[in-house]
Order: structure tokens, then C-alpha cells, then sequence
């Protein structure tokens, strides 16, 4: 998939927000989480993306399957500018 420069950059800032899942990436960009993890190491310096790895282990915010009902399933208006 050809993503745009602005694409890609919107796509690092969803992966990097706690409260993003890779399911809103997913829906906006078309890219599963394999892909998004793909695209995070591609991009990023290999200390960031350790970084960002460790943090994501685990996260139940990043899937909405593993999320707490009363985390709201809203999101942010500027995830749909874009498209």
C-alpha cells in the first residue's frame, strides 16, 4: 500500500496515542496491526521503536476487544481530516 507523507505521520501518532486501537487505524488507513508494527520499525529509529514495542506489550487500550466498556470508543475528529 502507497501511503502519503501525511498519512504515515498520522499513522505514527495514532500507534504512539494510548488510547488509539489499531482497529481505528485499521478502519481509517486500511492497515492491520502486523502492517502498523511493520510501518513503525520501517520509520522509526530502532531505540524508538523498542521503546514503542514495550510499550504497546500488553495494552489493552490498543484493541478494542481487551478494552474496559467504559473507555469511550469515540474518536478523535482530526483521525478523520485525511482520509
Amino acid at each position: 500500500m502507497d501511503l502519503l507523507e501525511h498519512e504515515v505521520s498520522r499513522i505514527i501518532e495514532m500507534a504512539w496515542e494510548d488510547r488509539t486501537p489499531f482497529e481505528a487505524i485499521n478502519t481509517l488507513y486500511g492497515l492491520n496491526e502486523t502492517q502498523v508494527v511493520n510501518l513503525m520499525r520501517k520509520e522509526m529509529k530502532p531505540s524508538s521503536f523498542k521503546m514503542w514495542r514495550k510499550r504497546m506489550a500488553g495494552r489493552e487500550t490498543k484493541h478494542l476487544k481487551l478494552r474496559n466498556p467504559e473507555i469511550s470508543r469515540g474518536y478523535c475528529k482530526t483521525q478523520y481530516k485525511h482520509r
